[in-house]
């Protein structure tokens, strides 16, 4: 994605005005990403090499982030899910967070406003292999102040990326 200088001196992103073709193709790999370019290009009006063009740019510009699958946890064994606030100290925020990236059971990780400092979401086989994520690494972590979870009865709705 291209800079511009802010006033302050400090880079400011370029924003990336996304016109309708490019909506389209995103709108299509957001509900299949696997789908060729040709069908892609046949689905919304453009050859193969337009589809493939624009996709690659929107990758370039950081646009499209990856390209991913979703996996239901259930089907695999993994019957718990666990939405966690996080208090930590501020000192210790970036510290935390990049220890919880490595956790392969932590799914999604926010630095958020309001009373906690970190949300994140966390999916485990059972009751046992949280708590031990919790007892044993979690509460290990230095400037963790408090932690308060939640636990998912149903799945409604879990859409990855965003609505354009």
């Amino acid at each position: 994605m291209s800079q511009r200088r802010s006033s302050k001196g400090g880079e400011i992103p370029q924003m990336y005005n996304l016109d309708e073709m490019d909506r389209k193709i995103i709108a299509a790999l957001h509900e299949n990403s696997r789908i060729s370019y040709t069908d892609l290009g046949t689905q919304i009006g453009l050859s193969r090499v337009a589809v493939q063009a624009r996709i690659n740019a929107l990758s370039e510009k950081g646009i499209i982030e990856r390209f991913t699958v979703v996996i239901n946890p259930g089907k695999v064994g993994l019957q718990v899910s666990a939405f966690f606030n996080v208090d930590v100290e501020p000192r210790f925020l970036d510290e935390v967070a990049e220890m919880l990236d490595e956790e392969p059971a932590v799914t999604s990780l926010y630095h958020m406003t309001g009373p906690s400092t970190l949300h994140m979401h966390g999916i485990f086989a059972n009751m046992e292999e949280m708590e031990q994520f919790l007892l044993e690494k979690l509460y290990q972590m230095p400037g963790i102040v408090k932690v308060e979870s939640q636990l998912l009865l149903k799945r409604y709705k879990s859409r990855m990326g965003m609505r354009l």
